[in-house]
């Protein structure tokens, strides 16, 4: 079976439509409901019943829908294995979203190179939801996720307790931060809700921005306050550069390690001991 039929079809499922699938894959549509199509007839069952609303699966497509998973992920690792550079003995990959690269996957990178040098390494950065999808389909080991939504077959284990303070650099007297200097940082649904509630008059700042590393240096620059991870601002408020809100909400940013049940249990035990090793040194 054409491998791509497999992907074609799992993204179907993930999107439950085929106009999303077909966007997300850079097809057209009517390629994707060609791909569907000959998947069925190969496999002689209707996978899918199509409707105003999009797509769900019938219970043949059920059935389907983990052997399609699995057959991904062992191409995946074959494909990955039998392209190992010379003197390694196996590949390992993981993702993590883009504020998570530094320090935590950086670091794990240098202790992989020291602890067992005759693995070869992938790392990347992506979005949560293009993550996920690759830890299903077997092209990551392992993915470092803020808020990873659940997934069949997929173990969400937590990984790091973060969280999310509200810092000035200026000392402040109450905890309500002004309009006129605060940055809001986009760190995902959970927060956005849960600042909703507390600071319904800051829906709308002047400032917007969806890295943290980067609103930090804002910060630090221009001076203002906003929600950052205790870890990355803890230094400043040793040293004075900046100071807690008294009295602002504490909001939770927890780190997960996200892997496949069908993952090689040895390497994804390496790969947690690495980070785990590094999590507790930052």
């Amino acid at each position: 079976m054409d491998i791509n039929l497999a992907r074609t079809f799992l993204e179907v499922v993930a999107s439950g439509s085929f106009v999303t699938a077909a966007e997300r894959l850079n097809l057209t549509q009517t390629a994707v409901s060609a791909r569907i199509r000959t998947l069925e007839e190969q496999l002689g069952r209707r996978l899918f019943v199509r409707n105003k609303a999009g797509a769900r699966l019938t219970p043949s497509g059920q059935q389907f829908r983990r052997y399609a998973t699995g057959l991904i992920q062992m191409w995946e690792r074959a494909r990955q294995q039998v392209a190992l550079p010379p003197g390694r003995a196996a590949v390992m990959s993981v993702g993590a979203e883009l504020s998570l690269w530094s320090p935590l996957l950086s670091d794990w990178l240098i202790w992989m190179r020291q602890e067992s040098p005759n693995i070869a390494l992938h790392a990347e950065v992506d979005t949560p939801q293009r993550l996920l999808d690759r830890v299903q389909d077997g092209a990551l080991d392992l993915a470092l996720l803020y808020s990873p939504e659940q997934r069949p077959e997929l173990v969400i284990e937590l990984l790091i307790e973060e969280q999310l303070v509200l810092v000035s650099t200026e000392q402040q007297s109450g905890q309500q931060p002004r309009l006129d200097d605060y940055i809001y940082v986009d760190w995902g649904a959970t927060f956005a809700a849960n600042h909703q509630v507390a600071f319904p008059e800051l829906s709308n700042p002047a400032v917007f921005v969806t890295l943290g590393p980067l609103a930090l240096t804002y910060l630090l620059t221009v001076g203002g306050t906003g929600y950052f991870r205790m870890s990355a601002v803890q230094q400043y408020l040793a040293s004075g550069r900046l100071h807690r809100v008294p009295q602002a909400p504490v909001f939770s940013h927890s780190v997960y390690l996200v892997y496949s049940t069908r993952g090689e249990g040895d390497l994804i035990d390496r790969i947690r001991e690495g980070l785990r090793d590094c999590a507790s040194r930052d």
